[in-house]
C-alpha cells in the first residue's frame, strides 16, 4: 500500500483500562470491579482504529514510550490492519495510560497518565512527514505541533476537537476542510456551548462562514449538526442504548472520513458518522466495533431530521 492511498490519523496513543463498577467509591471505600477491560485506546488510536474497521487503508502517528505496553499495543495497532511506522517511540519515557471509570449509569470518571513526552512534538511531525490522501488531526497536541501537519497536508484536512486559543488557531481552521468538536470543544470555539440543535447550528455556520471550512459538525446536548455549503442536517442520538460515550466522537470521525475520502457527498458522511457514533457507545470502552451488521442497523433507524 503506498502511504499517498493512506490516511494519515495524527494523534493520541494510549493503554486505556476501563473499569465497570455499580457506584464510583467514595473517600476510603472500595467497590469491586464487574468488568475490566485493557485496550489500545487514545484518540488518535481509536480513529485509526475506526477506520481500519470501515476499510480505510490507515497510518497512524503518535507517541509511545520504550516500555513493553508500547509493543503490546504497535502489536495490537497491527493486528488491526494499523500502520505504525510513523510511530514514535520516546526513549526513556512511559506509554501514556488512561483508566476509566464506568458506573451503571454510564458516567465516566477518567484519571489520565499522559506525560509531556507522549505529546507529538513539531519535530516528530516533519520527521515522519509522507504523503497521505487525507490527513486527520486530534487536537490534544500543542498547536505548533498541529500547524506543522496540516501545513505539510496536500490532501482533505480533518480536524477533530477545538484549536488553542493562540495565534496559530486561525491558520489551522483555515487549513482544515472539516472540523469536528463536540459541545464542549464548540464552546471553547465559539464562547458558548451549543445546548439544542438550533444554538448548534448557528455556531457551526458562524465557524464555516468565518473559515474556509467545507463541512462542520457540532455536538449538542441531544445529538450532532452538520453543515456544509448549501446543506445542513440534524441527527438525534436515535434508538442507541447508551452504556459509554467514550470514543462516539472518534467513531463520528471515522465515519465522516471514510465516506470523504472515497468522494462521497457531505449528507452522506454525516449519517455514517452517526450509525458509527451510535454502534460505539452501546458497549463499555472507547474501541469501536463498527461491523457492518450494526452499522446497517444504526443507518436504518437513526432518527435523522
Amino acid at each position: 500500500m503506498e502511504a499517498d492511498d493512506q490516511v494519515l490519523v495524527v494523534g493520541q496513543v494510549a493503554r486505556d483500562l476501563v473499569l465497570r463498577v455499580d457506584e464510583a467509591p467514595g473517600p476510603r471505600e472500595a467497590t469491586p470491579a464487574l468488568q475490566r477491560l485493557e485496550t489500545l485506546g487514545g484518540k488518535g488510536a481509536n480513529q485509526a482504529v475506526g477506520l481500519a474497521q470501515l476499510g480505510v487503508p490507515v497510518a497512524l502517528l503518535g507517541v509511545v514510550g520504550d516500555d513493553p505496553v508500547a509493543d503490546d499495543l504497535l502489536c495490537r495497532a497491527q493486528a488491526d490492519g494499523i500502520d505504525v511506522t510513523p510511530v514514535v517511540r520516546r526513549h526513556g519515557t512511559r506509554t501514556g495510560l488512561i483508566v476509566s471509570l464506568l458506573d451503571a449509569g454510564g458516567r465516566w470518571r477518567y484519571v489520565e497518565d499522559l506525560p509531556d513526552p507522549v505529546l507529538l512534538t513539531e519535530q516528530d511531525v516533519l520527521d515522519a512527514h509522507r504523503p497521505a490522501r487525507c490527513t486527520v488531526v486530534q487536537l490534544q497536541q500543542p498547536s505548533a505541533t498541529v500547524l506543522a501537519a496540516v501545513r505539510l497536508a496536500a490532501g482533505l484536512v480533518v480536524l477533530e476537537g477545538a484549536p488553542a486559543d493562540d495565534g496559530r488557531r486561525d491558520e489551522i481552521l483555515a487549513r482544515a476542510h472539516v472540523l469536528r468538536a463536540d459541545a464542549r470543544e464548540a464552546g471553547l470555539l465559539t464562547g458558548a456551548e451549543p445546548a439544542d440543535p438550533e444554538t448548534a447550528v448557528r455556531a457551526a455556520r458562524d465557524v464555516q462562514r468565518d473559515h474556509d471550512l467545507a463541512l462542520v459538525a457540532f455536538g449538542y446536548d441531544g445529538g450532532d449538526v452538520f453543515v456544509w455549503r448549501g446543506g445542513c442536517l440534524v441527527a438525534t442520538h436515535g434508538d442507541a442504548e447508551v452504556v459509554d460515550t467514550t470514543g462516539a466522537g472518534d467513531a463520528l470521525t471515522a465515519g465522516l472520513t471514510t465516506v470523504l475520502v472515497r468522494g462521497g457527498e457531505p449528507e452522506e458522511a454525516a449519517e455514517l458518522g452517526v450509525a458509527a457514533a451510535a454502534a460505539t457507545v452501546e458497549h463499555a470502552g472507547g474501541r469501536p466495533r463498527l461491523t457492518p451488521s450494526r452499522l446497517r442497523h444504526f443507518l436504518r433507524r437513526a432518527r435523522v431530521d
